[in-house]
């Protein structure tokens, strides 16, 4: 896996040694990311820096080590992810003149890219990748990152000077990086419980999003730096919207038995894929049918007993442990499982700052954690089934959305603008249904809107941050598809953009590379993606069954009774925890006094709810852990540039 990290100044004014220093400091604290080897390029005179820590998966040797140099000089990588098809880009460039000393991915990528150029191989790639490469011809830093965004990238401006990295932690290595909370970035947690690319929660600074590449030279660094915000956009080699529009205009024309047949061969070869490693590769176990059907299908390729881990709750209805042994033991898995307490739990919640360097509140963060450190007792590599709902309709909440949207368009169109109008007036009352709920939807102008209701947690953020106005994002459309497709394939769309890559994703990185554990999600092969997006809504719901059509292929791996069973979910018990262990944590992070002098929230609404949730409404627990997950960090981050400034 890795992690990587970098400078480029828009004058070069530090001596090779400082360069040096800086650049592995910052990489270094991403050594959980990769704690098998360190390395750091610097090239003075332009005043680049390249920075990597390697967690070793292909090519064990020191032909693997990076920055890495291309064969003909022109070239430096830091690259941190895996390239699947890398054994195939390779056959096609051996008999082109390339040759090759190793066998890692990364010196393939490299010779790619000199065969090539950068977006016409990203556009080969078949993996998930975050990619800082320097041009020493064009003194040109392109940064990338994989079509779906499974692995991080972030970047911003130190003073005068861009550092990025796979992890904000490096970014706060630098000096010069003393950029503030982005007030408007902030809102979006409140609504999501995370951030979305590109926001980021420090000023000057974004992410990457998934399938695209920024090119920035000394010249565009200094430009950004003057204008606060990048000076070049970020360019799309690949789009989710445009090619889920393709693939509906030109759907697949077969039978539900060849839909079967052709997405049980995509996943196999997605499987065998993400079991190419020179360490040993597990898979995590929910019971539930995603992380089941890749289970099957590694068990169905291995000659082995597939490694499965699973985590079990005691005392919680959040429990999937029991489905998830008997999954592996129909199947055959040498499997390990483990029951945690609510304080084994607990114990977790002070290290998430830590973390995830971001504030971000999916609760189920935890659980995720703890199955990670799990699972890096026995395996390096760990298949997951994350992508399957978001694919294959498998929440819920699509189909109360649907069936909303279908009653709001029977009311008389006069009629639902009167009822818009008083919906803002609800703020956060739309949580207490009735009325007020039905306000919130009512002046609904496509399905966008009301899928927005569903997600959100704080209704009206920007009333509970001080002085932010909160940025649109792909939820704020009223039809993210732009009239391409149905309400069900643009809810699914909305979900993949930005909950999938910024919410899920972010959520198994970040926990599993804290694990020094490399996670990779067959499901969200690019072609299997596409594929889905061509296929009709009946064959993935159908009579009330979500997610038909891989169920239907799982019926070949699993007795019927473990494929339709109802769906539990991967959660947290978060009221729980905040009305016992976490009380007196959460009580000091809200206190108003301490709201009131932080100066970021309005005291008054964070407080009414917190004494709303200890009279017992369990509803606001949602709302007050994303408050609570900001206020942690705050500290932390605080502590971090403390400590930085004090050299």
């Amino acid at each position: 896996m890795c992690g990587l990290a970098g400078i480029l100044q828009s004058q070069a004014r530090l001596q090779e040694a400082e360069l040096t220093a800086l650049a592995g400091a910052m990489g270094d604290a991403l050594a959980h990311r990769g704690p098998d080897d360190r390395g750091v390029w610097v090239d003075a005179a332009a005043g680049v820096a390249l920075a990597h820590r390697r967690l070793s998966i292909l090519d064990l040797s020191p032909l693997g080590h990076q920055p890495m140099r291309s064969s003909d000089g022109r070239y430096w990588l830091a690259y941190n992810g895996e390239i699947y098809n890398f054994t195939a880009l390779r056959a096609e460039l051996e008999p082109l003149g390339h040759r090759f000393g190793g066998h890692s991915d990364t010196e393939v990528l490299l010779a790619a890219v000199v065969q090539w150029g950068l977006e016409a191989t990203l556009r080969r790639c078949n993996g998930m990748f975050a990619i800082a490469l320097w041009d020493r011809r064009e003194q040109r830093l392109s940064l990338a990152r994989d079509r779906v965004g499974k692995k991080p990238l972030y970047y911003g401006w130190a003073g005068d000077t861009l550092v990025f990295g796979s992890e904000l932690k490096a970014l706060w290595r630098h000096p010069a990086f003393d950029n503030g909370i982005d007030r408007d970035a902030l809102t979006l947690l409140l609504r999501l419980d995370y951030i979305p690319a590109p926001h980021c929660i420090h000023e000057r600074a974004f992410k990457l999003m998934p399938g695209r590449v920024l090119h920035l030279d000394a010249a565009a660094v200094a430009a950004g730096a003057a204008a606060h915000r990048p000076a070049q956009a970020q360019v799309a080699y690949w789009d989710a919207r445009e090619r889920m529009a393709a693939c509906l205009a030109a759907p697949f024309a077969g039978s539900e038995a060849e839909a079967a047949d052709a997405l049980d061969g995509q996943l196999r070869q997605a499987v065998a894929l993400r079991m190419v490693a020179d360490v040993p590769v597990g898979v995590f176990l929910s019971g539930g049918t995603d992380s089941a059907l890749v289970a099957s299908l590694m068990q169905a390729q291995s000659a082995a007993p597939v490694h499965s881990f699973s985590i079990g709750f005691e005392d919680s209805d959040h429990d999937e442990a029991p489905l998830a042994s008997e999954v592996a033991t129909h199947l055959g898995c040498d499997h390990t499982e483990l029951y945690v307490s609510g304080a084994d739990a607990l114990a977790v919640v002070p290290e998430l700052p830590a973390m995830f360097d971001e504030p971000f509140a999916d609760a189920s963060q935890v659980p995720t954690a703890l199955v990670a450190r799990l699972a890096r007792r026995g395996v390096t590599v760990a298949l997951s089934g994350d992508g399957g709902d978001e694919l294959f309709f498998g929440y819920t909440r699509y189909q109360r959305a649907l069936r909303n949207w279908r009653a709001l368009q029977c009311v008389p169109a006069p009629l639902r603008r009167w009822l818009g109008r008083h919906a803002h007036a609800q703020g956060e009352a739309s949580r207490a249904g009735g009325l007020a709920a039905l306000l919130a939807e009512a002046g609904a102008t496509g399905i966008g809107d009301v899928y927005r209701n569903r997600i959100s947690r704080w209704r009206d953020p920007a009333a509970v941050v001080r002085g932010a106005h909160e940025p649109a994002t792909f939820y704020s459309l009223p039809d993210p598809l732009q009239g391409r497709g149905g309400a069900a394939d643009a809810m699914m769309l909305a979900d993949f953009t930005t909950y999938l890559a910024d919410d899920l994703l972010c959520k198994v990185d970040r926990t599993s590379m804290a694990a020094s554990l490399e996670a990779r999600a067959p499901l969200l092969d690019w072609q299997v993606a596409e594929f889905a997006w061509s296929l009709p809504l009946d064959i993935k719901l159908r009579d009330g069954i979500t997610k038909y059509l891989p169920k239907q292929v799982l019926r070949r791996y699993l007795p019927d009774a473990m494929v339709f069973r109802g769906k539990r979910g991967f959660g947290a018990p978060v009221t729980q925890w905040l009305r016992g262990d976490l009380r007196d944590w959460a009580g000091d992070l809200l206190d108003p006094r301490r709201l009131r002098q932080d100066g970021v929230f309005e005291e008054a609404a964070v407080s009414a709810l917190w004494q709303r949730f200890g009279q017992g409404e369990r509803k606001w627990h949602t709302h007050l852990w994303n408050v609570l997950m900001f206020q942690a960090w705050q500290v932390h981050w605080q502590v971090q540039r403390a400590q930085v400034r004090a050299g």
